[in-house]
């Protein structure tokens, strides 16, 4: 295999209805990857549709013999993974053509560790709406805990630093705990204010309950070792941003 700058890790559960909008944009990347779809022993036509693409010696497919949830899936694909850089992709979002080598030029001139992109809301069929959620140029540990502005689809990291901190508890938000895990020890992440992510909102999702993410955002800020009184603290900038964010 070529050189691989950017490995794309996608955990894969029973979503025969969207992966294949999602390989595709992976497909279309114009920069040296590699593409480890990680299925989590799905019960539909998961392998089938993705099964084409296997042709291409880029990708690579690998079934869980249990059910081991997305936080382990993902973690599993960065150990397999060759790359400078991780790029996490859920099986029902996808790209824009030039989303990786844009992220990959940022991550090279700032010697950066972590950066996202901003995205595009689209509905369960994928009917783009024109909702355009945006994200700051640069994201600060503090900042992060007012609201997680890096979007698991639209972030790029150094496989290594993901290798230091892998993700944890998929009964809270396995992937906040992995950036603000990042950000205490590093500097910033950055932000490209782009859509170059399509983010499919799907009813049932652990972020569509409002209720339920912000107990499990509390989980996280207690997780971290913020006392209580800070915890809900920054639940209230929480609560705020989530409202403004979807206005």
């Amino acid at each position: 295999m070529d050189e691989v700058l950017v490995s794309v890790v996608i955990p894969a559960y029973n979503c025969e209805k969207y992966i294949d909008e999602a390989l595709s944009s992976v497909m279309e990347q114009n920069i040296e990857l590699e593409c480890i779809i990680v299925d989590d022993h799905s019960t539909d036509g998961t392998y089938e549709v993705a099964a084409p693409y296997l042709e291409d010696k880029r990708f690579r497919y690998i079934c869980n013999e249990e059910n081991m949830g997305v936080a382990a899936s993902r973690n599993k694909g960065v150990l397999l993974a060759r790359g400078k850089y991780i790029a996490f992709l859920d099986g029902d979002d996808y790209w824009t053509a030039d989303k990786l080598s844009k992220q990959y030029a940022l991550m090279e001139s700032r010697q950066a560790v972590l950066s996202s992109t901003g995205r595009e809301l689209m509905d369960a069929n994928g009917v783009l709406s024109g909702k355009i959620i945006g994200i700051p140029d640069r994201i600060t540990y503090k900042k992060l805990l007012k609201s997680n502005v890096l979007n698991t689809s639209g972030v790029m990291v150094r496989r290594d630093v993901a290798l230091r901190y892998p993700m944890v508890s998929d009964h809270l938000h396995e992937d906040y705990i992995m950036w603000l895990s990042i950000l205490k020890e590093f500097e910033c992440a950055y932000g490209i204010n782009e859509p170059l992510l399509k983010y499919r909102v799907v009813k049932g999702s652990k972020s569509s309950n409002k209720l339920h993410s912000a107990k499990m955002n509390y989980g996280v800020y207690r997780y971290m070792g913020l006392s209580r009184l800070k915890s809900i603290y920054y639940l209230f900038f929480y609560a705020v941003n989530g409202v403004l964010k979807y206005m």
